[in-house]
C-alpha cells in the first residue's frame, strides 16, 4: 500500500510538475489508487478474522480490476483538468460510481475496525486496529468535506478527492509504517535479511 501511493504521488509530479498530461497518465493512476481500497480492506479483514481469507476474499478486487478494464479501452476520455500545488483535478468517465466503489471499502474498513477494537483482548492487535483506525478515519475527513460542499453546489473538492485523500494518506503512509516496525517478528530490524534467510 505505501508503494502505491508512492506510485501514485510519483504520477502526479510527472503529470503536474513534467508536464506528462496525455491521457494514458492519469488513467495510470486511477488504476493504481483503484487498489488501495480493496487492499485496505484485505488488512482489516486480516487483523480482525472477519472472514475466512481463503474463501471469496479476492472478489474485493473485481471492482478494481474491472474499471481498470473498462477504463483501458477508453483512455483518451481522461484529463487532467487543474494542477496546483496541493492536488490535481481530473475529468474521468463513470466518476460517481468509481466513488462508490472507492469510499466504500474505506468505510467498511472503518466499522469493522470499530468493532474489532471494542472486543479484542489482544493488546498488540488493539494497538495495531486503533492506529489503522486514526488514518482510515483522518483520510476520511476530504470526503466529509466534499460531500458537504455539494451541498451548497461546490464541486470543486470532489473532483480532485482521489489526489486530495493520497496527500491526506501520507499520515496513513505513517500509520502503516508504524504497523510493520511494531508488529515485525523480531526486535532488531538490521537483521531483517538475515532472519528471512534463516526462515527458509
Amino acid at each position: 500500500m505505501i508503494a502505491l501511493l508512492a506510485a501514485y504521488q510519483s504520477m502526479e509530479f510527472l503529470m503536474c510538475q513534467v508536464g506528462l498530461q496525455e491521457s494514458f497518465y492519469p488513467y495510470l493512476a486511477f488504476v493504481i489508487i483503484g487498489f488501495l481500497p480493496p487492499l485496505n480492506l484485505l488488512l482489516t479483514f486480516t487483523l480482525s478474522n472477519s472472514i475466512n481469507l481463503k474463501k471469496k476474499i479476492y472478489l474485493i478486487f473485481i471492482p478494481a480490476i474491472a474499471f481498470a478494464i473498462y477504463y483501458s479501452f477508453i483512455i483518451p476520455e481522461f484529463a487532467v483538468t487543474s494542477c496546483t500545488v496541493l492536488y490535481a483535478s481530473y475529468h474521468y468517465p463513470l466518476g460517481d460510481l468509481f466513488g462508490v466503489f472507492y469510499y466504500l471499502p474505506i468505510l467498511i474498513s472503518i466499522v469493522l475496525l470499530i468493532k474489532f477494537i471494542k472486543k479484542a483482548e489482544d493488546k498488540k492487535k488493539k494497538t495495531i486496529a486503533k492506529v489503522l483506525l486514526f488514518g482510515s478515519i483522518f483520510i476520511s475527513f476530504p470526503v466529509l468535506i466534499g460531500f458537504a460542499l455539494m451541498l451548497s453546489k461546490n464541486y470543486s473538492i470532489i473532483s480532485a478527492m482521489e489526489s486530495i485523500m493520497c496527500k491526506f494518506a501520507f499520515i496513513y503512509a505513517v500509520c502503516l509504517s508504524f504497523v510493520c516496525l511494531y508488529n515485525s517478528p523480531f526486535n532488531d530490524e538490521r537483521n531483517y535479511f538475515k532472519y528471512l534467510f534463516n526462515n527458509k
